[in-house]
Order: structure tokens, then C-alpha cells, then sequence
């Protein structure tokens, strides 16, 4: 009896971490600011974002903003497969400021 209550314990609580999981595409960034300290006026700071699609379908972004015109974000337009890492590149442009 004990046997099947650990057995019925297992597939029940088995049930709920599956059905806990967010379906779809999940976006996990390895960080999510950057400082460029002290740039020249007309020197372009660069930097990326790492990020991984930690979900279980294809990540597609659609757009990305900066939060000033200074900053100009690229992404990558194709989708990203579960799994895949890809980055947003961010030019500090010092030409906008």
C-alpha cells in the first residue's frame, strides 16, 4: 500500500511541475543594464545583451526601443529556436545627444 501511495505521490506531483511550465517563448537576458562610463563626444559606445529564449517556442522580436535617442538597440529579426542564445546590440550614439 505504501508502494502505491509513493507511486500515486510521484505521478501527481510529476503532473504539477509539468503543467507549472509557461508554454511558448521566454526571454532570459544574462544581464540587463550596462554603464558606458565617460564617452568622447562623436565616439559610439557599444554594447550587447546577451539572452537566451528559455522557452519551448521560437522567440520572435518584433521591436526594440532605446530609451533616449541616444541609444539605438539592433536585434536580430529571425526567430530564436527554445534553447538558442542571440544578443540585442546597443550603439551609444554621441552625435544624438
Amino acid at each position: 500500500m505504501k508502494k502505491v501511495m509513493l507511486l500515486m505521490a510521484m505521478v501527481v506531483g510529476s503532473f504539477a511541475y509539468v503543467s507549472a511550465q509557461v508554454a511558448g517563448p521566454q526571454i532570459e537576458f544574462e544581464r540587463i543594464e550596462h554603464d558606458y562610463g565617460t564617452i568622447d563626444q562623436g565616439a559610439n559606445g557599444k554594447t550587447e545583451f546577451v539572452f537566451t529564449n528559455t522557452g519551448t517556442e521560437p522567440l520572435i522580436i518584433s521591436k526594440a526601443k532605446g530609451s533616449c535617442g541616444c541609444t539605438v538597440p539592433t536585434w536580430p529579426k529571425e526567430p530564436i529556436a527554445p534553447g538558442a542564445k542571440a544578443s540585442v546590440e546597443v550603439k551609444y550614439d554621441t552625435k544624438r545627444v
